[in-house]
């Protein structure tokens, strides 16, 4: 009788299979600059469009030509600074050693936090030999946007610079509107962090490519045959081809080029609005390519952490801009 020939069901590369605790990422690794700037923005996903751009890649076998470039559109509203955070570090790890509000923040805020009424740190207060790094708190602003949502997202944001150069961007800006032009450049490579659409309750052939048996097959045609030895610790291990959610994942995208950064929401909205979304009604961006989530979704966009040269520096010339409906 033959070997049994079983390959693994499912990648490895993303692990352990579970859903995201909420519906925007959490960022864990951050970019490095020398200058003292946010190292990272949010907006919320509108949808796909597309561009006739000449191509002004160095190394590229269509350079100076028109090629077609699928673009997603993601709407950028101002954020707004909430509070500065002021870690140290210590033989257990990083720790906050305090934290300076605003003394007045948006009257939205208060459907996602209870806000301190009586702040009595000030930021003259903080000495930099009693720090060793600082984060920006922020908070988004979905009141400018179509997407009929008034409760805003709340996150940290790193930034760049030393830390007497970090003291200093807080102290000039915490009361200050942080807009996409300021953190990034057209032509720039970001990373985008979001969570996956979900899928629902989906079975082990779609959710981990199992092999469909044959007609003649016993008992089943879809089903992963025996689960092994891997679902007897009073629960089933991730790794084991079976049914159950999926979809709803935290995931990084790597090294997207950012194509274009606008104010002008004419130029972008189609006749109609878009599908799902609606009219874009804030500043902009164009990233090349699709990215995780649903329409409406929050992504995180952060400086590249390991940028890379398939791209170029500057932004290309476009000779045209899809704004036909999308409604089919």
């Amino acid at each position: 009788m033959g070997q049994a020939h079983r390959p693994r069901k499912g990648s490895m590369q993303y692990w352990p299979r579970k859903r995201a605790q909420r519906s925007y990422a959490r960022v864990k690794a951050w970019a490095t600059a020398k200058d003292a700037k946010p190292m990272g923005f949010a907006g919320y996903k509108v949808g796909m469009t597309h561009l006739i751009i000449t191509d002004n890649y160095s190394h590229s076998p269509t350079k100076g030509s028109s090629i077609f470039m699928p673009v997603t559109v993601v709407e950028c509203p101002p954020i707004k600074i909430l509070s500065a955070r002021f870690y140290k570090t210590t033989p257990y790890g990083t720790h906050v050693v305090t934290e300076i509000q605003v003394q007045k923040a948006e009257k939205e805020l208060a459907r996602k936090l209870c806000l301190a009424k009586n702040v009595k740190k000030k930021l003259e207060d903080i000495k930099p030999e009693d720090i060793d790094d600082v984060v920006l708190v922020v908070y988004t602003q979905p009141k400018f946007t179509g997407i009929g949502k008034k409760k805003p997202e709340v996150f940290e944001i790193a930034l760049g610079g030393d830390k007497n150069a970090k003291l200093q961007f807080v102290k000039d800006h915490l009361d200050k509107e942080i807009t996409i032009a300021d953190v990034f450049k057209e032509g720039a490579l970001v990373d985008i962090h979001a969570v996956t659409k979900g899928k629902g309750f989906q079975g082990p052939v779609k959710r981990f490519g199992v092999k469909i048996r044959s007609h003649k097959s016993e008992k089943t045609k879809r089903g992963p045959g025996s689960l092994g030895a891997w679902c007897g610790q009073g629960g089933m291990m991730y790794r084991v081809a079976h049914a159950g959610k999926m979809g709803f994942h935290e995931r990084t995208e790597y090294n997207k080029w950012l194509v274009k950064i606008s104010n002008t929401a004419s130029d972008i909205n189609p006749s109609g609005g878009f599908l799902h979304y609606g009219q874009v009604k804030s500043n902009y961006v164009l990233i090349k390519g699709s990215l995780p989530g649903p329409a409406k979704r929050l992504l995180r966009l952060n400086h590249a952490i390991r940028p890379t040269k398939k791209v170029a520096s500057q932004p290309p010339t476009i000779e045209y801009t899809s704004i036909a409906s999308k409604q089919g």
